[in-house]
């Protein structure tokens, strides 16, 4: 029967290993902030932080939400991030934000984030959005106008498109993780290099169908 490692010697082997990880560590509960070092390289526990002398007030401020971000198509929506890797003074305080500007007709298509909660805010006008849960695949829906909010569980399928006829709708959206990640279905499905045939078989939809929707979406195979 294999003997229990000792406490003593459990603690002297993880000791170093927390030791170096600690100092770079992004937890914001051992200090008042850890801004992103993004040089050195994303970590399981975040990105280590800035040296502390180095830190200024530009650290904690961020201009990339007050217009319209890049179009995103075939979309019709412009998308702007404030995550770690555009905003490193988020880092490991759990907290991050977006903007997405919906043109008419305009569509957040189905995506999840698999790192975080999303809460979403309407800034202008009026727009469906959307989950759906992953036991049942029942999907909660709702109309959403100016001043509401609808949270969206971790990692769940969710969507958004404009309801308002020729006007832009506008939201704002909060997460509870500084990089909680982004998964497009349509770009996950359609612009892979996997063979037309292969997604084929594994969608159910039709090879022709798959080949103009890598053609669409920029995927190979």
């Amino acid at each position: 029967m294999a003997k229990a490692v000792p406490v003593l010697l459990l603690l002297a082997l993880v000791a170093p290993l927390v030791s170096l990880l600690l100092p770079s560590s992004s937890l914001a509960l051992n200090q008042d902030f850890c801004i992103a070092d993004l040089a050195r390289g994303d970590t399981p526990a975040g990105y280590p932080c800035k040296p502390q002398t180095g830190v200024t007030a530009d650290d904690f401020y961020y201009r990339g939400l007050n217009s319209t971000g890049p179009t995103i198509n075939p979309f019709n929506i412009g998308l702007s991030s404030a995550f770690v890797t555009r905003f490193p003074g988020v880092n490991g305080l759990g907290i991050s934000a977006a903007r997405v500007d919906f043109a008419p007709g305009g569509v957040v298509p189905l995506h999840s984030h698999p790192g975080g909660t999303e809460l979403l805010f309407v800034v202008e006008g009026a727009m469906s959005a959307g989950f759906i849960s992953s036991l049942t695949n029942q999907v909660f829906v709702k109309t959403l106008y100016k001043g509401d909010l609808m949270v969206f569980p971790q990692g769940l399928l969710h969507f958004q498109y404009n309801l308002a006829g020729n006007d832009t709708a506008v939201a704002l959206s909060s997460y509870s993780s500084a990089n909680p990640g982004l998964m497009i279905l349509d770009f996950a499905l359609f612009a892979n290099n996997l063979p037309s045939d292969v997604v084929s078989k594994v969608t159910v939809v039709d090879e022709l169908e798959v080949r103009k929707l890598k053609a669409l979406f920029g995927g190979s195979g």
